[in-house]
């Protein structure tokens, strides 16, 4: 599997870049996020059980419009 960056955080410091990434799998459509892993303990007790493998992790609003951005160009 390979990952095509899509965009970085334009808010980031130095050593933080909440980033998104599209990969080519052929099965089907997948993303990797890149972004602060989630500490809160209310969050993670909202969120709840988190299965081994898997992380939460806290990524910018403006990460996000990477995602919408890829779509509204028509990328799929």
């Amino acid at each position: 599997m390979r990952a095509r960056f899509l965009g970085k955080d334009p808010a980031s410091q130095v050593g933080q870049s909440p980033t998104l990434f599209a990969t080519d799998r052929t099965d089907r459509k997948t993303f990797i996020a890149q972004g602060w892993v989630v500490t809160d303990r209310q969050a993670l007790i909202d969120v709840g059980p988190v299965p081994e493998g898997e992380a939460i992790i806290e990524i910018p609003e403006e990460v996000l419009k990477f995602y919408a951005r890829r779509y509204q160009e028509g990328e799929h």
